[in-house]
């Protein structure tokens, strides 16, 4: 995925604050006095879902993102120079450096998704939404991202959608999921085909006795 380098975009704001400063102090005080940069991650991610939630109340829709002025705000809290703090923002994928949909779609198409047939997913994403790779739709509901691997290969092809994540997809069942998420219905998250966990989809194979006793059989 190519990361945004918008930190001088007109979008921009002058200015970031933290709400929850008990959050922030939270945040700071689980590591070490004099290692405040630990906070860094946490700290972004946080300036992430305030955002986030003040564009749940905005007439257009958005999601979350940080500003360059929040990333300021974080180098100043943890006591390190800015550019420390726009290279971290700039290197991990969750941290989104420009305005979102309401609903990101990471969409991932790394070998073990793409041979489940992941194209076919993130094209009836596409279609159905009527935008591609890196838009977001004019009500600023959706944008559609391409990631790399997410972590549920057994359970390929899938999805992340903010905070939800969708297993053993199809083009069909993706369309069905965005209809609801178009109704602001998150609907219930993990495989899609009835698969517990991510276990073989004709059921356990091994452990038997453990999976009677866990009610998974």
């Amino acid at each position: 995925m190519k990361k945004s380098t918008a930190l001088n975009a007109p979008f921009q704001p002058a200015s970031f604050a933290f709400r929850d400063v008990t959050k922030v102090r939270e945040i700071i005080a689980r590591y070490p006095k004099g290692r405040d940069q630990s906070a860094i991650m946490p700290l972004l991610d946080l300036a992430q879902r305030q955002v986030g939630e003040d564009g749940l109340k905005s007439a257009k829709p958005y999601g979350g993102w940080i500003p360059r002025a929040a990333m300021d705000e974080v180098a100043k809290l943890c006591g390190v120079a800015p550019m420390k703090v726009y290279e971290v923002a700039t290197f991990y994928s969750m941290y989104n450096l420009e305005p979102v949909g309401k609903y990101l779609l990471q969409f991932c198409t790394t070998t073990p998704c793409w041979l489940c047939n992941a194209s076919g997913v993130l094209q009836a994403a596409e279609k159905h939404l009527g935008i591609h790779v890196g838009d977001t739709t004019d009500d600023g509901y959706f944008t559609i991202m391409e990631v790399e691997c997410l972590g549920a290969c057994s359970n390929a092809p899938m999805v992340q959608i903010n905070d939800h994540y969708y297993e053993d997809l199809t083009p069909e069942k993706m369309v069905e999921i965005l209809k609801s998420f178009r109704q602001d219905v998150i609907p219930p998250s993990g495989p899609q085909n009835g698969r517990k966990g991510s276990m073989s989809i004709a059921g356990p194979t091994s452990l038997m006795d453990q999976a009677k006793k866990a009610g998974v059989i």
